[in-house]
């Protein structure tokens, strides 16, 4: 999970402004987080909450609920549906097991280098009509998407390249993030996070795909793999806020329009404040001069993205609603110049 400075939380939750409770509100909605009470990614997204109050003049009041509180973290696509949760905020690619597309289109893995990329295929290429496209038959309405961030890439020895990676031992996830890194030459292999420091410390892997610059140097990663690549360049995971179809339908025009645009700002905060955390964490871990940090050229993560996109086909096969979130995420990708 994400972690950040104090500062920099409060910061970024200052940014909404807290109204008084309305005496009465037109819309109550219930959601439902993929984040547990009191991580700092779901005191952002209460403080979205309380900004959509004062936004609507307490016309909308929504209960922002913690992972769990009434289904688990993957059953909320249905339980939206069915009318017991009106909305979640959730990474995407949890639903992978409905539609292959959910995955695809919720960590394309080596698709992006900064938020502002998928922020820019989701509001100028595409990307929201078409998951609205994909989320409509499941009786969701997607509203937008944030991030928890960039993930930078712990490695015990130098990587500047995607040659670099060729015969490294390093942990992913199982799924999209292995065979990728398989077909660009590294050796992958599935381990829980709780093994990864003592993996890397006793060298059984080279390097991991674990968690944002931040969250590795607070528990030490940096320490004993220091040749982190900073930003890192392949996962960075959609976080969605949707919401029943027929409750969005059902709002006015003017409330759809303050939902999505609360939405976009949010989003900006809480990457603002992610940035002001690793960069800090960066700071630190300079200090010590123990550590190299690495970044990729902009050939390099090309050559990954081409590699990936390789992976991606494959995923398309199975479906054809994962057919158009290839299509759309190669046409985007090409028309901007992020692969050869």
């Amino acid at each position: 999970m994400m972690t950040m400075t104090r500062r920099g939380l409060l910061a970024a939750t200052a940014c909404f402004a807290f109204a008084a409770p309305a005496l009465a509100a037109d819309y109550t909605f219930r959601f439902q987080s993929s984040d547990p009470a009191g991580n700092p990614n779901f005191v952002l997204q209460q403080g979205w909450a309380k900004d959509v109050e004062e936004r609507s003049e307490g016309k909308i009041v929504i209960d922002l609920m913690p992972v769990e509180s009434i289904v688990a973290h993957n059953e909320t696509q249905d339980a939206i549906a069915t009318g017991i949760l009106d909305g979640h905020i959730t990474d995407l690619s949890y639903f992978a097991g409905k539609d292959p597309a959910f995955g695809l289109m919720g960590n394309p893995v080596g698709a992006w280098s900064d938020p502002e990329q998928m922020f820019d295929f989701l509001e100028n290429g595409g990307g929201t009509e078409l998951l609205n496209e994909i989320m409509n038959p499941y009786g969701l309405q997607f509203i937008g998407a944030s991030t928890p961030g960039l993930e930078a890439f712990v490695s015990a020895v130098p990587i500047d390249s995607v040659e670099d990676l060729k015969g490294v031992k390093l942990r992913a996830p199982e799924g999209l993030v292995q065979s990728v890194f398989a077909a660009a030459g590294a050796s992958p292999v599935n381990l829980p996070g709780s093994e990864v420091f003592t993996s890397l410390d006793k060298k059984v892997i080279d390097a991991a795909d674990y968690s944002v610059f931040s969250v590795n140097q607070a528990q030490g990663l940096n320490d004993i793999a220091p040749h982190p690549i900073y930003p890192g360049f392949h996962s960075m995971p959609l976080v969605e806020m949707s919401m029943n179809k027929d409750k969005w339908d059902a709002l006015p025009e003017d409330m759809q329009q303050l939902l999505t645009q609360s939405v976009h700002d949010y989003a900006r905060v809480q990457v603002s404040s992610l940035v002001e955390a690793d960069e800090a964490a960066v700071a630190e871990a300079k200090e010590g001069g123990k550590i190299t940090i690495h970044d990729w050229s902009d050939e390099e993560r090309a050559k990954f993205r081409s590699i990936a996109i390789g992976e991606w086909e494959k995923v398309a096969s199975q479906s054809p609603a994962a057919q158009r979130v290839y299509d759309a995420l190669t046409a985007y990708l090409t028309e901007k110049g992020l692969v050869d």
